[in-house]
């Protein structure tokens, strides 16, 4: 009786995801919505049922994904398949929040990566080389417009959008986990109400304001820092490639660490909340902001601003 349950169940999420499939390749306006939801009968599944039924399921849902879609219906189903089975898994365990969203992020990203690396090796698809040379061709194609209408291009300015894409180049790595974590930070989002629906118990998120990195990364961001300063990699090679990506990345955590801070000291302080939310806006508005949360969340890693205002309290 209980297989004949776990059958149906499955047969049922299967159609369901198989619908979502069809619309995430088939209506692209609708597809910026359900692509969200397409690792939910797997994160459904995975919740209720062990590895080994989930393992299958996962299994189904790809080969299913052969049969409908077209030839990018089976990355799709591979990715967001075995993240939603992975983060079933802890949810089915009892993990906290935080462990089901690193286990669901790392398993996207090794799905970008491993995607990536077989369009170039087997395939020869290199869809970031071709997106780089349409941003290039695009800068060629303003250039000769302008010229056409008379117009001497600005050369500082051409300089800047030029170095601009090959940052972005650098920075595709980086890029990859930033996608990675946000995606399925937005998974759960839109996932987890659903499970809750259905009786299935979901963790909770710890408030914002208690995220505390560890001080290892202050560490790894001052020596990133050194080496950066000692070694100066020319552009281009293997080190100034790492050494660009792992400035970035904790770059953006010295960030996230202030931005916890800031709501920390609101929410101690008693000042307004609307505070923390306009400090937030103005990250994307003015740079500068960017630069002082930073230095603030280094601050509160290093000195421990938190505690000491705690003990002040005292």
């Amino acid at each position: 009786m209980k297989n004949t349950y776990r059958l149906t169940e499955g047969a049922i999420l299967l159609a369901i995801f198989a619908v979502m499939l069809l619309i995430t390749l088939y209506i692209p306006v609708l597809s910026l919505v359900i692509n969200f939801f397409l690792a939910l009968p797997f994160l459904f599944f995975g919740a209720k049922h062990d590895l080994k039924s989930t393992a299958v399921f996962t299994l189904a849902g790809v080969l299913l994904s052969m049969i409908l879609g077209s030839f990018l219906a089976i990355p799709l189903a591979l990715a967001y398949g075995t993240t939603g089975a992975v983060m079933g898994y802890m949810v089915r365990n009892g993990k906290s929040r935080l462990a089901v969203f690193m286990a669901g992020s790392i398993v996207f990203l090794v799905n970008i990566v491993v995607q990536y690396a077989v369009s170039v090796v087997l395939f020869k698809i290199n869809f970031i080389d071709e997106l780089m040379d349409t941003f290039r061709l695009s800068i060629d194609q303003s250039i000769k417009m302008l010229e056409q209408f008379g117009q001497s291009p600005d050369e500082k300015m051409i300089k800047q959008f030029e170095s601009m894409i090959d940052l972005m180049e650098t920075l595709v790595p980086s890029m990859f986990v930033m996608a990675s974590f946000l995606l399925v930070f937005v998974i759960q989002l839109a996932s987890f109400p659903f499970l809750k629906r259905f009786g299935i118990n979901v963790p909770k998120w710890r408030p914002f304001r208690e995220l505390a990195l560890p001080k290892s990364i202050l560490w790894y961001y001052l020596l990133t820092m050194l080496a950066a300063m000692l070694m100066r990699p020319e552009e281009g090679t293997y080190w100034f490639w790492v050494i660009a990506n792992l400035t970035f990345i904790l770059q953006m955590l010295m960030v996230l660490q202030g931005l916890s801070f800031i709501f920390y000291i609101t929410h101690a302080k008693g000042y307004p909340k609307a505070l923390p939310i306009v400090v937030l806006v103005l990250l994307f508005l003015l740079p500068f902001i960017l630069y002082i949360v930073r230095i603030l969340g280094i601050i509160d890693l290093g000195f421990d601003l938190r505690k000491r205002l705690g003990e002040k309290k005292k």
